[in-house]
């Protein structure tokens, strides 16, 4: 039995890029029922017309307010926690605005999870969390130890909590992807920085990482998976091979390189076949629960330029193409 079959799951932010490939796979996989909560009314009606199953339930509600969570909460035996403020130069104009969503948000989540007895609660990070120079990543990593030291507070109820932690998303809305393709009639791509590089993960393998540590977790973890590089100039140049790419330097915020886990996380973080596990730093925790995982290097770091695995320019075009 899969670990989605016949369980009510509630997926906040659910009419978001990851929340409709999320529901389309639940469905597929004989959920009981799937309860979408975000705050977009349009939005909920688009995914209704694109969704007709009567597992489907859309809630109209704000991760700001906890009462609309516990009243959302009720039967709910998972929660995906993909709702954020993502744009980094939205969070940085709108920082109380980001602080409320992100961080306040997460705290709610959480509350509300624990008096409603939800059995297991998955958050969606970003390595912008890892090492953050902006107040996107900033929020994101205080909303990371949130729900990681959230364990400590479920005392005799049943709720557990992780994250999920990886890189840009090829295909979401806030991909670089369908800037380039939209620009490139221009004959020119504008590219901040020729050195940049970044991690790559498609969105059916960011759903199916989060549905597979779903059934693996234990409560604090942050799973991080394993997954390619690439060089943005090289993005641009497969998007579009006979533009000119314009250089127009790195914007406020902004990262030459990004990072799933600096040195010392490290020193907690135990290495699988294809993801890691940073455990967390709590006596409760027992490193019996990563059995089998393997202790990394002194001086490791998960860097997207540092990393063994790069995609090519023609696996970028490849993968944009099926855009």
């Amino acid at each position: 039995m899969n670990i989605l079959e016949n369980k009510t799951v509630l997926v906040t932010g659910g009419t978001g890029s990851f929340g409709k490939k999320f529901v389309k796979r639940a469905l597929e996989q004989n959920v009981k029922k799937v309860i979408i909560f975000s705050r977009d009314e349009l939005k909920q009606y688009e995914l209704k017309q694109e969704f007709d199953d009567n597992r489907l339930r859309f809630f109209i509600g704000d991760v700001r307010d906890k009462d609309r969570l516990v009243r959302a909460f009720d039967g709910v035996d998972y929660v995906i926690h993909a709702a954020a403020m993502k744009h980094v130069d939205a969070c940085e104009y709108n920082p109380f605005e980001a602080v409320k969503t992100n961080i306040h948000g997460a705290q709610n989540i959480i509350e509300a999870s624990i008096d409603r007895g939800v059995e297991k609660v998955i958050a969606l990070s970003t390595d912008k969390a890892c090492s953050p120079v902006n107040l996107y990543g900033a929020t994101k990593l205080a909303s990371d130890k949130l729900f990681v030291a959230a364990n400590a507070y479920v005392g005799d109820k049943k709720t557990s909590f992780s994250v999920v932690r990886y890189g840009n998303v090829m295909g979401s809305r806030g991909s670089v992807v369908p800037f380039f393709k939209k620009i490139r009639h221009t004959g020119v791509l504008t590219v901040t920085d020729e050195r940049m590089t970044r991690f790559w993960i498609t969105l059916e393998q960011g759903v199916q990482f989060v549905i597979d540590n779903l059934e693996r977790m234990h409560g604090g973890e942050i799973f991080v998976p394993k997954i390619p590089s690439m060089k943005v100039v090289d993005l641009a140049k497969a998007i579009g091979p006979e533009c000119d790419i314009k250089i127009i330097g790195i914007r406020p915020g902004e990262k030459l390189h990004e990072a799933m886990i600096m040195e010392d996380d490290a020193r907690h973080t135990v290495e699988f076949d294809d993801y890691y596990v940073i455990q967390p730093e709590f006596p409760w925790w027992s490193k019996s629960f990563a059995k089998g995982g393997k202790e990394l290097p002194d001086g490791f770091a998960y860097t997207s330029d540092s990393n063994n695995d790069w995609l090519t320019i023609e696996q970028l075009r490849e993968l944009a193409g099926d855009m």
